[in-house]
């Protein structure tokens, strides 16, 4: 499974088994850089070790090569970004699959992460179908049972590439514990003890909030306003229990049920405005 968590090697087999996917450049250190002015503007990604938006930087020219990583890394040509999607795949021994909706992922632009994501995306069925089979490909290429979140760009042309490839379940698929008849756990499962593979389809359109510790805050967690949002009708609050908080750092997540898309999207808004995860003696700045 290697070939999934390494980001070189990860690229390097779309490439091999023909699946889209941006133009990139191999990195060892930062120096390399130099041989891929024309390159730019461009996103350098970290070969390994990177996570929930670390590991990632933006480079749009040779004055920004000193926030480059100096280790082995991607080079990644920037794409002109329309929507970012999340196709879920489950495969099981016999080679059986089950697709679940996309989703529509909406990224916080200073954190990197995932702010809320939307199910199911709303895409032409034409790209739906485009999107469907593209992470089927990269699915079956892959040749192991499992449960996939195959992530994607659908760029301003209609074109649909793939960014990277998570073998597990997923922060994207979260919401199916509440919103699909057969949850990304469930399905899991299924496929571990051989049994036949759940029921992929949404029971009712969903959202999720990623909940994170507060800018200045590290230390003890507290939350603020849980009370106000286990209120809130058709809302689902899952804290991970970590005992620490910090800025930026994943505590849990909220899962929203509607038919209704602006409902979605008020109550995804409401939350980041009324649940505040903080210490208990906040970071001075001196």
């Amino acid at each position: 499974m290697r070939i999934i968590r390494d980001k070189i090697l990860q690229k390097q087999f779309y490439k091999e088994n023909e699946i889209p996917t941006s133009a990139f450049r191999v990195t060892e250190r930062r120096e390399d850089l130099r041989k891929y002015a024309d390159f730019f503007p461009a996103v350098h990604k970290l070969a390994s070790g990177g996570y929930d938006g670390r590991g990632v930087q933006l480079l749009n020219g040779e004055k920004e090569y000193q926030l480059a990583f100096d280790q082995p890394s991607i080079l990644e040509k920037k794409v002109d970004i329309h929507k970012e999607i999340s196709q879920i795949v489950a495969i099981n021994a016999t080679g059986q699959t089950a697709l679940y909706p996309p989703v529509e992922m909406i990224f916080n632009p200073v954190l990197n992460q995932l702010d809320y994501q939307l199910s199911p995306a709303e895409v032409p069925q034409q790209t739906a179908w485009r999107i469907e089979a593209i992470a089927l490909k990269v699915v079956k290429d892959l040749k192991t049972p499992g449960i996939f979140a195959v992530e994607l760009f659908l760029d301003k042309n209609g074109d649909v590439l793939v960014n990277e490839t998570a073998p597990r379940v997923h922060n994207s698929g979260h919401h199916t514990i509440e919103a699909n008849f057969s949850s990304q756990f469930d399905m899991l499962w299924r496929i571990m003890l051989g049994y036949p593979l759940g029921n992929p389809k949404h029971i009712m359109h969903a959202a999720i909030v990623n909940l994170i510790g507060s800018e200045g805050h590290s230390g003890e967690a507290s939350y603020e306003g849980i009370e106000e949002v286990l209120k809130m009708e058709n809302v689902f609050l899952h804290l991970y229990g970590k005992k620490e908080t910090r800025p930026g750092r994943k505590m849990g997540h909220a899962t929203i049920l509607s038919p209704e898309k602006s409902d979605l999207v008020y109550k995804a808004k409401a939350i980041k405005q009324k649940l505040r995860i903080i210490s208990l003696q906040p970071q001075t700045i001196v």
